[in-house]
């Protein structure tokens, strides 16, 4: 019956955020509390629950608290100007030929991925390449292509959607989560390197190579938004950059609290970059929602969890998974998770699958071995596949931008997306985050 309880939950979870209901946010945290204040009046449990919502908050504190930060890190980073630069860097290293251009989006979108959000990695890719593609009469399918799957592989970084999700959700260290991905992630931004010399070499063939003049580079590199303008900060890239990195690398290396690193980073960002109050909170209200939204999810997940695991509903629901598992496949347990979050991350929100399946795959998983991290990793493989669902929202503006049609799109950018996911798997397997027993 708890098991039975469990299911419900997951699944009543899911189909109301599937229907858009309600928030992950609302469902989050009102559906497990009214789960469990009915299982203990039918005397399921007998728990404090809110106690046990409480603990499970305190789990995703630290994730949430660093979230918080990077997010605003990255956007205060965006807003100052920190990657135009290197998208104008890009248009004048690919100039007029097609499989240069191909190279410098995936380049281009690999670098401004590291700030996390998609909507934005979309608009400053298309808004650098969409004019160049025209003016060659490159295929836009192509940039659609390349932006979206290269956008996959940068996403799994802590501070990405799907990452933080299994962070909350597994309890399990940014750092260690961020050694292990980064060959995989490695790996895969050679692969679309790979994608992008063999499309654009079909391109040139196709079409040659143009002679762009001067003034033709510069007018692809012009500013014209007023606002805009007003609080780049062209003068700080260097500074800004160096930011980032210091950041990033004392991540890896985890000698700071991830959460503390993306606090001074903020810091460091608002003083160089906005010195006055004024703009400092203007910069501050302007990125707020984004953040607010991400955080807020990441807590309920942590109040989902925690009255999952005090009333038991984890352990039945995994008691009954593994007894339909056959103990022959429990070593290929890994691989299975794997290919589970390829549909699973494609046909559900990343919160259903994230917080509604994968704390049954967890506890299963740890019964036959695996430890969370490696976990963690198998389930992160099918975000390969992700970014093409109907359910992202800012596909639809890559394909607003680009004006390609979401079927051919979906046929060639699910045939790249196969290749990163084979690329995941092997590299998972080689480097031992994902082990396979035979």
């Amino acid at each position: 019956m708890v098991a039975l309880m469990g299911y419900s939950l997951i699944i009543v979870f899911m189909i109301l955020i599937m229907m858009k209901k309600i928030s992950p946010f609302v469902g989050l945290v009102f559906l497990p509390i009214v789960w469990a204040i009915v299982g203990h009046l039918f005397g399921l449990w007998n728990i404090d629950i809110g106690q046990a919502a409480m603990d499970g908050l305190l789990g995703t504190a630290q994730t949430g608290i660093m979230l918080f930060f990077a997010i605003y890190m990255f956007t205060i980073m965006i807003d100052a100007g920190l990657f135009d630069p290197l998208s104008n860097a890009m248009i004048r290293f690919a100039k007029g030929d097609p499989l240069k251009v191909m190279i410098a989006t995936v380049a281009l979108t690999a670098a401004v991925s590291l700030n996390g959000d998609g909507t934005t990695t979309m608009i400053i890719v298309c808004t650098a390449f969409v004019p160049i593609y025209k003016r060659l009469n490159m295929k836009m399918l192509d940039l659609a292509v390349l932006t979206m799957t290269s956008h996959s592989i940068i996403n799994l970084l802590p501070w990405g959607g799907p990452t933080a999700r299994a962070i909350a959700v597994m309890n399990v260290s940014e750092a260690d989560v961020m050694r292990g991905l980064t060959p995989m992630m490695i790996a895969g931004i050679i692969y679309m390197f790979i994608v992008a010399y063999v499309i654009g070499r079909g391109e040139r063939k196709r079409l040659g190579v143009v002679n762009l003049s001067n003034n033709e580079l510069e007018k692809l590199m012009v500013i014209e938004d007023q606002e805009t303008l007003d609080i780049r900060r062209p003068k700080n890239v260097w500074i800004n950059a160096i930011t980032v990195f210091v950041a990033i690398g004392l991540l890896i290396a985890n000698v700071i609290p991830s959460a503390i690193i993306f606090m001074v980073g903020t810091v460091v960002a608002l003083l160089v970059n906005y010195g006055s109050l004024t703009l400092q909170k203007e910069r501050i209200d302007n990125n707020a929602s984004e953040a607010n939204q991400v955080v807020m999810t990441v807590f309920g997940a942590g109040v989902f969890m925690g009255v999952l695991q005090a009333t038991g509903m984890d352990d039945g629901i995994a008691s009954s998974l593994i007894s339909i598992i056959p103990e022959s496949l429990s070593g290929f347990f890994g691989i299975i998770v794997a290919i589970i979050s390829a549909p699973g991350t494609y046909f559900l929100h990343n919160d259903a699958f994230y917080y509604g399946m994968m704390p049954i795959l967890a506890e299963a998983g740890t019964a036959y071995g695996f430890t969370g991290l490696e976990l963690t990793f198998a389930s992160l493989m099918g975000q390969a596949f992700h970014l093409f669902s109907p359910l992202v929202p800012f596909a639809y503006v890559l394909l607003g931008m680009t004006n390609v049609e979401w079927g051919d799109w979906q046929k060639k950018g699910l045939l790249v997306s196969l290749g990163i996911f084979i690329v995941f798997v092997i590299v998972g397997a080689v480097t031992g985050i994902m082990p396979i027993s035979l």
